[in-house]
């Protein structure tokens, strides 16, 4: 799974998918093995620790979809000795994170983006919008893969599904279609 690291350049990287009626899945099938490009206000390398910290107005872009956040450290493996050189593994980005592509949108204080696991983890005050559509929790977890995303109440931890005991909960706002009466 080759994954080129382009610094100071533009393109797109998380969005959310969820099921709302018939909603569409954009992230399905979602290339994480495209060039993940990053623009920010800083970048500093920091090689014997094989990361990349971006901060101020980052944007790192993917494949179609755009994250933005106030800071990341991206996480890399150095592959030189086989000729494909960096390869991203993780982004961890915190700061104001907002990931969109299309009329969808994710919002929350973190996000990791696990490239080889092909997921997206929000945690924090977390709110993912499809057009008129929204739901707010305290964590979101986007497969890549599959393109299904998932809200719940908690802000950390523990399997989707299970009650962690957070007393978090999940609120949505759907529309539906105007009928005659």
């Amino acid at each position: 799974m080759k994954r080129s690291l382009i610094l100071l350049s533009a393109g797109a990287l998380g969005a959310a998918v969820f099921y709302a009626g018939a909603g569409a899945q954009v992230l399905k099938n979602h290339d994480s093995n495209a060039p993940v490009n990053f623009t920010a206000d800083r970048i500093e390398v920091q090689d014997r620790a094989d990361r990349v910290v971006v901060s101020g107005n980052v944007e790192v872009t993917q494949a179609g979809m755009r994250l933005n956040a106030a800071r990341m450290t991206v996480a890399y493996r150095n592959n030189g000795s086989n000729g494909s050189g960096v390869e991203v593994d993780r982004i961890d980005a915190t700061g104001n994170v907002v990931v969109t592509k299309g009329n969808e949108t994710a919002r929350g204080n973190v996000a990791i983006y696990d490239l080889n696991r092909r997921l997206i983890t929000m945690i924090g005050n977390v709110s993912l919008t499809q057009g008129a559509n929204r739901l707010t929790g305290g964590r979101l977890v986007i497969d890549l893969t599959s393109g299904r995303s998932t809200v719940d109440g908690r802000s950390s931890g523990g399997s989707p599904g299970v009650s962690s005991g957070s007393g978090g909960r999940v609120s949505g706002t759907f529309t539906v279609p105007q009928r005659s009466n």
